[in-house]
């Protein structure tokens, strides 16, 4: 039996009436999947199934007891989704599948990289780490919680890619080992240009300049005529 136990209730009515009296009264609506039975609507607590999954190391890939719905009761189950309210975050609908925990399954694991790359620590690079998660196939008891990737060997210009992890025994990748995980490259420069503007306005100004009579000037002859 897992640690980690989920109540949830049998729900016979649907709709978005029905879900929003839940809503009122604490719980919310969700869906029992299983590979050999039909889906099956059920209730549970959302504040129980956040509380769960961020306490627990493994997140979304937390192996849950399911306790309550009749028939339900004991299953192991994984949290396939959660939508949630745009503003609050709150869960507003759950869906959770059954798993058999001898039968390997594909899931999805963080990957976090530790340490210091040595082209930034040295030489002022930046670590821009392109992979955030990836794809396993392993039985469940064996999901890793997560997979640490040391960046200090990473020197300017170097990358690390998915192949280069160590996996567990037993675990399948399923990622294309060919993809970056991280990487180290200097910032690039910015030049500082001479904006366009400035040649223009001194052409400007010495036309302008051209144009206007000198100050001081002696009026021409014949504006001297007018003046008589």
């Amino acid at each position: 039996m897992s640690e980690h136990q989920l109540a949830i209730e049998l729900r016979n009515d649907k709709g978005k009436g029905v879900a929003r009296k839940l809503r009122a009264a604490g719980r919310i609506p969700g869906v029992f999947y299983s590979p050999a039975e039909e889906a099956t609507p059920i209730t549970l607590d959302p504040k129980a199934l956040d509380r769960l999954i961020r306490t627990s190391a493994a997140g979304m890939n937390t192996l849950i007891d399911v306790k309550g719905g009749d028939k339900l009761d004991g299953k192991v189950v994984l949290v396939k989704d959660i939508q949630r309210d745009p503003l609050k975050g709150v869960p507003l609908h759950a869906d959770l599948y059954a798993i058999d925990v001898n039968k390997a399954i594909h899931v999805s694991v963080p990957l976090h990289l530790t340490g210091t790359s040595t082209g930034v620590k040295l030489d002022g690079g930046i670590l821009d780490q392109t992979l955030r998660e990836i794809e396993l196939n392993c039985l469940p008891r064996a999901i890793p919680e997560e997979l640490t990737v040391d960046v200090t060997p990473l020197a300017v210009g170097d990358s690390l890619h998915v192949r280069d992890i160590a996996l567990p025994e037993g675990v399948e990748l399923l990622t294309d080992g060919d993809l970056s995980i991280a990487n180290v490259a200097l910032p690039k420069q910015v030049e500082e240009e001479v904006p366009e503007a400035v040649e223009g306005e001194v052409e400007g100004e010495a036309e302008a300049g051209e144009a206007a009579a000198p100050e001081g000037a002696t009026p021409a002859e014949g504006d001297d005529k007018k003046g008589d």
